[in-house]
């Protein structure tokens, strides 16, 4: 019997039918009023989200594409950032930045712990010639499952001539982000997360701070040349630079019409709500969080695997027998840590299905399981 597949994974993240719907349809010209007004409405809603009142831009990239964007588009070459790492995709940030001829001073976290805001507020302090321009770094850590505290961080670059770069790719849409009141200067992410949408684009929030790094930066760039996108934009009577992922954008832009309509305060409840209740199924299951449950994401849950069970195994079954995808640790955790997602277009009954089946699963490599005690805890904390 043929299935759906019911991602529980970071990302990509299900589609709402509603948005498949529009995706099924023929592909319009992007030099059509027809997909002008398309785009102003995904804009206006995109900056919404952002909680901005500055353009967002709108790029055919992967997530990776935006962190990209961001450096050679703010810094010049030798400028000295401090690039905050607590997992895979903070390491990342930090070697975009080096590839570029940047000075990257690192601040490394244990991966499962949130940056501590007394280090981060340190190396700040020393740097007494204000030699670095930016901090960089990753508001939800979807490899261990850890969320950062990005308001904290702000108010130490606020008022301040250094910016402050946020990767937000998992976590704008379904954790609090206020773009402009917590003084975040850059803040990338992607559609294919809480945003609900296919992977393919990518979306940059720019404070005025952030446009004055612009005008002032040296570093080579064509594709990611921010001031054409600028320029781009449909409201200034211009029209995107390059050929823009019409498909994907009218995807989303309904997407984020789903969003509003929720509310983002309903939205960002429900994701906790979620998280909340996938925490208390671990616990029935007698397994540990990765992270302390205080800086554990909402968007997805790392769970250290058991002891003396192939949890390969296990994810490998839930995938071809009971058709739900999770996730594997990466690099260091590989093979120490399953996560759970539980973002984006996921409701209480997904999250009944999957542990159900990991309970199944987890059985059926070994482990000793009380069948329906998961499945009980996370119906309990749904109520």
């Amino acid at each position: 019997m043929e299935k759906e597949k019911l991602l529980m994974t970071p990302g990509p993240t299900m589609i709402p039918p509603r948005v498949l719907e529009v995706m099924r349809r023929q592909i319009i010209h992007h030099r059509t009023k027809e997909f002008e007004a398309i785009f102003d409405g995904l804009e206006e809603d995109l900056r919404f989200v952002f909680q901005t009142k500055n353009p967002v831009l709108v790029l055919a990239s992967s997530g990776t594409g935006a962190m990209e964007s961001a450096v050679v588009n703010l810094f010049s070459p030798g400028d000295k950032v401090l690039a905050v790492s607590i997992g895979n995709f903070g390491d990342r940030f930090a070697e975009i930045a080096a590839a570029y001829g940047l000075r990257v001073q690192k601040l490394a976290v244990k991966w499962g712990e949130a940056v501590n805001i007394a280090d981060v507020r340190k190396i700040l302090d020393e740097d007494a010639n204000n030699e670095i321009k930016a901090v960089l770094v990753t508001h939800n850590e979807t490899s261990t499952g850890v969320t950062n505290d990005i308001e904290a961080i702000g108010k130490l670059t606020k008022d301040t001539e250094r910016l402050l770069v946020v990767d937000a790719i998992s976590s704008l849409g379904g954790l609090e982000l206020k773009m402009d009141e917590w003084g975040l200067d850059v803040v990338v992410t992607g559609s294919q997360k809480a945003l609900m949408a296919p992977p393919g684009l990518a979306y940059v929030g720019i404070s005025d701070k952030g446009w004055k790094a612009v005008e002032n930066s040296k570093l080579p760039k064509f594709y990611w040349d921010y001031k054409k996108y600028k320029k781009g934009l449909m409201k200034a009577g211009e029209n995107p630079p390059y050929t823009p992922a019409i498909t994907i954008m009218t995807a989303q832009a309904e997407a984020l019409k789903m969003i509003k309509e929720e509310g983002l305060e309903n939205v960002y409840a429900r994701h906790k709500k979620l998280a909340l209740a996938t925490q208390a199924g671990i616990r029935a299951l007698g397994l540990e969080l990765l992270p302390e449950q205080e800086v554990s994401s909402y968007i997805i849950t790392a769970v250290k695997a058991p002891e003396g069970i192939d949890i390969a195994k296990v994810i490998k079954t839930l995938n071809l027998k009971y058709d739900i995808m999770i996730t594997g640790g990466q690099k260091d955790l590989k093979g120490k840590i399953f996560r759970i997602g539980h973002c984006g277009y996921t409701d209480g009954l997904d999250l009944i299905k999957t542990f159900a089946a990991l309970e199944y699963a987890l059985s059926e490599a070994g482990s000793r399981v009380e069948m329906g005690a998961a499945v009980g805890a996370v119906q309990k904390a749904l109520r």
